[in-house]
């Protein structure tokens, strides 16, 4: 009977919501070994771009959150990622949107596969 209780156990021992929202809780260190990383950048203000810019131009990986932006202002949005695009072209770099909120920056000579499997 033991057993089938642990089988059967309720969802209340794995709460997959805390689970996921204690990933990004985890200490950083210094990533010396590494020879890119990917930074979350929440794209709000005519600012972020030259954060963007710069992160692309050290060869790092971006995903930006544009859901605030994207709900506060979609014209501001629109005008942000056209600005985005242009310099990233420019980089020889890609982006692509992942999801509803996100989207993938890539450094030069990186590009996204965009089409569905």
């Amino acid at each position: 009977m033991a057993f089938l209780e642990k089988v059967f156990r309720k969802e209340e021992e794995l709460n997959i919501e805390e689970f996921l929202n204690n990933l990004d809780v985890e200490e950083e260190n210094v990533y010396e070994d590494a020879t890119a990383l990917v930074k979350p950048i929440n794209l709000v203000r005519d600012l972020d771009v030259d954060v963007i810019v710069n992160e692309l131009k050290q060869g790092n990986f971006l995903l930006l959150n544009i859901g605030e932006l994207k709900k506060r202002n979609a014209v501001k949005l629109r005008e942000l990622v056209d600005t985005i695009r242009s310099k990233v072209d420019e980089l020889n770099g890609d982006l692509a949107l992942v999801s509803h909120e996100k989207i993938l920056v890539t450094p030069s000579k990186i590009k996204i596969v965009k089409k569905k499997a």
